[in-house]
């Protein structure tokens, strides 16, 4: 058998082709994104020629992101957006997850069920309900800063949901019987043993939520009301069919920046609080 049968055979079975096809996914997927960020810096205005290296699209320029009050605005709502969707969706998600991990009696499998309905529903359906739900039922809020908030709390809840309860399947009820048996009271016993070692799954929610929120366009662009309330997801698809600056790349990056610094701290964040458990997998 010929060495390009036998690879025919079973193509997966050198490591040498699984880092090829890695390799080959990563340029794919990062590639324009680096494009993106490179022409951001780009000293013209042109957003397929290099004309040297400027930062003026960041800053010092009429059209820069600084200079410019309609950037600035979806900048500053983008994160205020994706800030108080944190506070809101994973404080509910966390105190769901303990609710869901505690509950017994009949339904709890729907209810486990329901959690994975923001993942197999397409987010257009969802955004049209919200829509639907504030400007119908809940006419008095209507579009508008707060319906995203809300919106977007509701949809983002399942994430903390799913993390924090797969947490709480690998660390078990030992450490929390184990308080309450030292006399500890079932408030106690959570606040704590059980919420310091559910802090790896609750960082870890709110680097997902950020980042998943301060990118979110469908919903975000259903619930907006005006130019007040445009992200920045909003902002740069409504600019990409007149004639697009780079400062809308000088934008996205920021975007990017700031979430990649948020998960690369939490990142960080988890390793210091797992390394005692690591180091339990560790021994012999």
């Amino acid at each position: 058998m010929s060495r390009l049968t036998r690879w025919l055979a079973n193509p997966w079975a050198k490591a040498r082709f699984l880092w090829v096809v890695a390799i080959a996914y990563l340029a794919w997927t990062l590639l324009p994104v680096g494009i993106a960020v490179l022409f951001s810096f780009n000293g013209g205005r042109s957003l397929t020629a290099w004309q040297g290296f400027s930062t003026q699209w960041y800053a010092g320029n009429v059209s820069s992101v600084w200079e410019d009050p309609v950037l600035r605005s979806a900048l500053a709502q983008s994160f205020k957006l994706a800030g108080l969707t944190v506070l809101v969706a994973v404080p509910l998600g966390v105190a769901f997850a303990l609710a869901l991990d505690r509950w017994r009696g009949r339904g709890a499998g729907t209810t486990n069920f329901l959690m994975m309905f923001s993942f197999v529903t397409p987010e257009v359906a969802i955004g049209v309900a919200l829509f639907l739900f504030f400007t119908q039922l809940v006419d008095a809020v209507g579009p508008g800063f707060a319906a995203q908030v809300g919106g977007l709390s509701m949809y983002m809840m399942a994430y903390p949901v799913i993390v924090v309860r797969a947490r709480l399947l690998s660390i078990g009820k030992e450490y929390e019987e184990a308080a309450m048996d030292l006399g500890a009271s079932p408030v106690g016993a959570l606040r704590r043993v059980l919420l310091p070692l559910l802090a790896p799954a609750i960082l870890a929610s709110v680097a997902i939520v950020f980042a998943a929120s301060i990118d979110n366009f469908v919903i975000s662009q259903q619930l907006s009301k005006d130019a007040s309330t445009q992200t920045i997801p909003i902002l740069i698809y409504s600019a990409a069919r007149t004639g697009p600056l780079p400062s809308l790349n000088a934008l996205a990056s920021i975007t990017l920046f700031t979430s990649t610094i948020v998960i690369g701290a939490t990142v960080l964040a988890y390793r210091r609080l797992t390394r005692g458990e690591r180091r339990g997998l560790a021994l012999p």
